[in-house]
């Protein structure tokens, strides 16, 4: 598969799951893609997937002083970011009132002011082609909830409120924001690469229990395809009028439906309440 105008894709963490999809399926339809790693191990095995075409870049996006300067030099080595994929990130699982500040910090570390800071380094050079397309791969967990992983989704909710916000902020100069929001796909999202808090408070046991034991036996087994995803990002990026988000997979459709029901529910059911706060004409 060739792509009729190729482009210069930069993708965080590509070494694995997502991630890595992307990189392949941009790197099969033609592109060049600048991939971030934390490893010299998978700096090398990325470069050999596509022989000039794909570039590693080292770099922990959560060294925030490191990415101007990588960024820039990277637009030095391949050329101007065409497609800024912000993936790198980790699921962070646990009971809020079990989980430390730390692993708040670190959650958004990662998901939140990592992403922030890679956009913050290409968006200059997009100004002044006014052009480019910021990708920031949020979840279903971005705009639904669900227990035991409190963290997780408000550093997504936060990643999506910047990126429709970007959106408005951007938009004249020809560059485009969409949040990616996937379901759950078959990657080690849900299984070494989450973080889990140790239990420590048995009142949570009837909550937590199932949930964790049942997100680790459906590890490996989530119904997503990382390849149709890869596909998916393909047809974002190459449309004329992006959506502003764009949800990914059968459940997350299903679970944000049923959300959007039950917010238009309550909104009827307080509304009076709601328009009672203004001052009395």
């Amino acid at each position: 598969m060739t792509s009729a105008s190729p482009k210069t894709f930069l993708i965080t963490g590509v070494s694995s799951g997502l991630g890595r999809a992307f990189a392949e399926a941009a790197l099969e339809a033609g592109h060049s893609v600048v991939g971030t790693v934390r490893r010299e191990s998978d700096a090398d095995a990325f470069a050999a997937m596509a022989g000039g075409r794909a570039h590693p870049l080292l770099l922990d996006v959560t060294d925030y002083d490191a990415v101007p300067d990588a960024v820039a030099d990277a637009q030095k080595r391949v050329g101007p970011v065409d497609v800024l994929v912000n993936n790198a990130g980790y699921g962070h699982e646990g009971i809020m009132e079990e989980s430390s500040m730390d692993d708040l910090q670190r959650q958004f570390a990662a998901n939140v002011f990592g992403a922030v800071a890679m956009t913050k380094a290409a968006l200059p050079t997009m100004r002044e082609r006014r052009r480019g397309h910021i990708v920031n791969v949020t979840s279903m967990g971005g705009f639904i909830t669900m227990p035991g992983i409190s963290f997780y989704c408000g550093s997504k909710f936060a990643l999506e409120g910047i990126s429709e916000a970007l959106g408005k902020e951007v938009a004249s100069f020809g560059i485009r924001v969409t949040a990616l929001a996937p379901g759950q796909f078959r990657t080690d999202w849900a299984g070494r690469s989450m973080d889990r808090t140790a239990r420590s408070i048995a009142d949570y046991d009837s909550v937590m229990g199932p949930i964790r034991a049942g997100r680790q036996q459906k590890s490996g087994q989530q119904p997503g395809d990382p390849a149709k995803a890869a596909r998916a990002l393909l047809t974002l990026v190459d449309s004329p009028e992006p959506p502003v988000r764009l949800f990914l997979g059968d459940d997350a459709l299903g679970l944000v439906g049923t959300k959007l029901d039950s917010m238009r529910a309550e909104l009827a059911e307080w509304e009076a309440l709601s328009r009672s706060t203004g001052f009395a004409a």
